[in-house]
């Protein structure tokens, strides 16, 4: 698809191949992922955008994710055989602000289309505490407020995932318009499931015995703010920050007072921390998944599936009534 590529010499071809360009993640299987195929090659940047791409773009695309399943995406170091890719894709679809290798490879690369979904909905500032509790606590000062900034997990709040694949849609119809009619109803569909996804959600959380929960780190402060709920963070918006003493006496004394039953961890990043802060508190532990990748280890195959798990374990956690 990417025209680009018929103008390339003999010898950058011999260049190109000599580095040996392979499998980079699950979305892709074969050399071709390297932008070569007859099809819109989508580089995306993790599971939640190549996702997007692979649900919106159809049988018409070709995505391959930068990040493979199973990796951290926070930690991510872009190679020079994916920075060769990029220059060689249609387009490039990736969240700024959550993979900072990945911002530098996409702006200094050649590539014609740059769909970042930071733009495709509003982001806010949250730090470790999102909802109910950082609502009435917005006047004090907390030790903790450095954890805070621009929160990128906008897809774990069905409503604005469905605001960034509208932008995903439009994008992809103007970089590759010959298509455009199928990219504007694979979006449609898409956008319906999701906001069935949100009815689900505020169905299944409306009555509900506490509305505090604790987490890893603060993944889900969209979803906390769209269905009238609190998160409690261990740690802020990077996964792999550590705790203070004193907000780990916070959150226990918390947890005591709101009727906290669990300690949720995550399948990416360790879960010592939650288990030793749950022994502690005697509280359980589960999963709640912010869908960063899918793994054998996730509670489903893909995004829907996932996000139902995680509806599940919030009610059962929260005590639904």
């Amino acid at each position: 698809m990417n025209v680009r590529r018929h103008h390339i010499s003999g010898i950058a071809v011999a260049a190109v191949t000599a580095l040996g360009l392979g499998t980079l993640s699950a979305c892709s299987t074969d050399s071709a992922a390297a932008g070569g195929t007859d099809k819109f090659d989508v580089v995306a940047s993790f599971y939640p955008m190549a996702y997007l791409a692979e649900q919106i773009g159809g049988d018409h695309v070709k995505v391959t994710s930068l990040t493979e399943p199973g990796q951290e995406p926070h930690d991510l170091e872009i190679s020079a055989q994916q920075r060769t890719q990029l220059e060689k894709s249609d387009a490039a679809l990736y969240l700024k602000g959550l993979q900072p290798s990945v911002d530098e490879a996409v702006t200094q690369s050649g590539i014609k289309t740059k769909i970042d979904a930071a733009t495709l909905t509003t982001l806010e500032e949250h730090g470790t505490e999102v909802g109910g509790h950082a609502a009435e606590h917005e006047e004090e000062e907390h030790e903790h407020e450095e954890t805070g900034g621009k929160d990128p997990h906008v897809w774990l709040d069905p409503v604005k995932y469905a605001e960034v694949a509208e932008g995903v849609g439009k994008a992809f119809e103007k970089a590759d318009p010959d298509n455009a009619a199928d990219y504007r109803k694979n979006t449609a569909d898409l956008v319906a499931e999701l906001g069935a996804l949100d009815t689900e959600f505020k169905n299944g959380l409306a009555d509900t015995r506490t509305k505090v929960f604790i987490t890893t780190h603060a993944a889900f402060g969209y979803l906390a703010e769209r269905y009238g709920l609190t998160e409690e963070a261990i740690s802020g918006l990077d996964p792999e920050s550590e705790p203070s003493a004193a907000r780990v006496k916070e959150l226990e004394k918390m947890a005591k007072a709101d009727g906290v039953t669990t300690v949720f961890y995550e399948t990416l990043v360790s879960d010592k921390t939650a288990k030793t802060i749950a022994g502690d508190a005697n509280l359980r532990t589960d999963v709640l998944d912010p869908i960063e990748g899918i793994t054998e280890k996730s509670r489903g195959t893909d995004y829907f599936a996932v996000q139902k798990a995680n509806l599940k374990a919030l009610q059962t956690a929260l005590g639904t009534t």
